[in-house]
């Protein structure tokens, strides 16, 4: 029976480490090789790491990716690897290297480049054209990388008809919620149609804004579900594939002894012969046995990208503490519990900054909020500072009514002061502002919004209570007060204020959101799906006069399928209204 043992490697990158990238895929070969796996696959970009962006306009950094890529082949003995990289000839290629038993066998280079969403791969890469089989160990590979595969008559499907019994898709596929099971859809219906089994190898970490969230995974020729790689972290996922069930599924197939003939002498489908079958295939011994991989419901897989995503700035950009404000609203609680499950409760400091509207329940909530996550908690009155700015502004602000500005000087106070400490101590300030607040400007410059990364830029308001309420179900016990689900949202910028003042509540507020910003309905169809005028106007309104606002906020981790700037991009100056 001929058998292929795959190993789907999908470790943790670092844009622009190339030496550190390369340890780490040398190290998955040493592991794969203990293992016996006769091919094993690393994601997409996999040495230089994934998005690039401009450092593919130096042309040291090609070189220099493509030094260390030499490197590699030549420890590769033993073994075959596909590994992403950026190829260069007359222009550079999204590419993935054939290796094997220690030599540069074969170069893919990726033919369908995404240029929507967080994609701009067009601006860098030249497509490829050939879609080649190679035959190693007697088994035929076809290698294509990410959006190749999601083409039904695209490379895999060409390969397949080349006689490509196993196909290697690697991928830099980002997170958002529910891609994951999309993606499973989808390669099954590839498997399926081919008659092929395909290896799913996707990369893991975090990126500035984007996760990448691993769940590498294997269908046989039926579709079926064979392996899958754990979420969020790296894993090495090895299988033992049937490859005599591929020609088994085959002779049942009457449409693709027709079809196939598209694929017999194409010039864009070579063949190359790497390794005949062996004479006597060498036994191998059984696999050590997997721990069963946890189930994620939608708000345990968001808490877990959000981890991941912050964990990952902080390590990959040298940051070791966070600061943050703790107002004792659910915010800056997530928050706060993201950031001491991400890099620890002795890293993690929280600053509440009352002022003359504070409450005091929101301040005890606070306190109550740190000792639970056992985080530094520190106390910083504004009063003093507040009192000193009014007295500064009283000649100027003469003769007009308190309003925003005042507000606002409290919230931009309360920004200054957490900028000092990051400055004096060199902590990250994370900002707490959520998706709800992002789209409609229910922020302030230079105050809720200063900062370095904002953890739940991308997360709706009504997600933030659902992420809260799993966060509290984690542990020996819940660490956010029951008082902060319960209480009123509100700024407590000026006396009895609330949220709803200003913006319609959150539960009809998002429905709103998710259809404007993320599905792009416009004003009659808001209308027509019973949202009212009045409303539609309000949130239509705020969304579209707070670009210049988002423009200048931090980045933040992207969890839905249009996240505001990786995804959502509208000129600053822009009178278009759709009503």
């Amino acid at each position: 029976m001929r058998s292929l043992r795959l190993a789907m490697a999908q470790i943790n990158t670092t844009v622009g480490d190339l030496e550190g990238n390369a340890r780490r895929i040398l190290q998955a070969v040493d592991q794969a090789r203990a293992l016996g796996v006769d091919l094993v696959a690393f994601p997409e970009m996999a040495l230089p790491g994934y998005p690039v962006e401009d450092l593919l306009l130096k042309p040291q950094f090609i070189q220099d990716n493509l030094d260390q890529l030499h490197r590699i082949v030549a420890q590769c003995r033993g073994i075959t690897a596909v590994i992403g990289y950026v190829d260069k000839t007359d222009d550079i290629y999204n590419a993935a290297a054939i290796v094997h038993d220690g030599k540069l066998v074969g170069v893919y280079h990726k033919q369908y480049l995404p240029n929507y969403g967080v994609f701009d791969e067009n601006r860098y890469f030249q497509a490829g054209t050939e879609a080649p089989v190679y035959t190693i160990n007697g088994v035929g590979i076809g290698v294509n990388i990410c959006e190749d595969i999601w083409y039904p008559t695209g490379p895999a499907a060409l390969q397949a008809l080349g006689d490509a019994e196993v196909i290697v898709n690697i991928n830099a596929s980002p997170y958002h919620m529910g891609k994951g099971s999309f993606r499973e859809r989808m390669v099954a219906t590839r498997a399926a149609d081919s008659g092929v089994i395909v290896a799913y190898v996707n990369l893991v970490g975090g990126q500035d804004e984007l996760v990448f969230d691993g769940g590498s995974f294997v269908c046989n020729e039926r579709g079926d579900l064979l392996a899958r790689g754990a979420l969020f972290q790296e894993d090495l996922v090895v299988a033992d594939l049937d490859v005599e069930a591929v020609f088994r599924t085959r002779l049942h197939d009457p449409r693709r002894r027709k079809e196939r003939l598209v694929a017999a002498g194409d010039p864009h489908v070579p063949h190359h012969l790497v390794a005949p079958a062996p004479d006597t295939p060498r036994p191998k011994s059984a696999l050590p046995a997997r721990s069963p991989l946890p189930e994620y419901d939608r708000p345990a897989e968001v808490y877990h990208a959000l981890t991941l995503g912050l964990r990952d700035y902080l390590r990959k950009n040298g940051f070791q503490k966070v600061a943050l404000g703790l107002s004792g609203g659910i915010d800056s609680s997530l928050t706060a519990a993201i950031a001491a499950d991400a890099l620890g409760k002795e890293n993690v400091v929280g600053v509440a900054m009352p002022s003359r509207y504070s409450s005091e329940g929101s301040l005890a909530d606070a306190r109550r909020l740190a000792e639970a996550l056992d985080i530094r908690f520190m106390v910083i009155a504004i009063e003093e500072v507040f009192s000193a700015y009014l007295h500064t502004l009283e000649e100027p602000f003469a003769g007009t009514q308190p309003n925003v500005a005042e507000e606002n000087v409290q919230a931009r106070i309360r920004g200054n002061l957490l900028m000092a400490l990051s400055n004096k101590f060199g902590w990250l300030v994370l900002t707490t502002g959520n998706k709800s607040e992002t789209a409609t400007g229910y922020t302030t410059l230079y105050g809720d919004m200063a900062g370095g990364f904002a953890v739940i830029k991308d997360v709706p308001k009504t997600l933030v209570y659902q992420l809260a309420r799993y966060r509290n179900t984690l542990g020996d016990r819940p660490v956010i007060p029951e008082s902060v689900f319960t209480k009123v949202p509100s700024a407590e910028l000026r006396p009895n204020q609330s949220d709803q003042d200003t913006l319609p509540p959150y539960d009809l507020l998002d429905q709103v959101l998710q259809a404007y910003v993320e599905e792009d309905r416009s004003y009659e169809e808001l209308l027509a799906l019973g949202f009212s005028e009045a409303v539609v106007r309000q949130v239509i309104r705020l969304v579209d006069g707070a670009e210049y606002k988002r423009r200048q906020a931090p980045p933040g981790i992207k969890i839905t399928p249009r996240a505001f700037g990786r995804d959502r991009r509208l000129p600053i100056v822009n009178r278009y209204r759709s009503y």
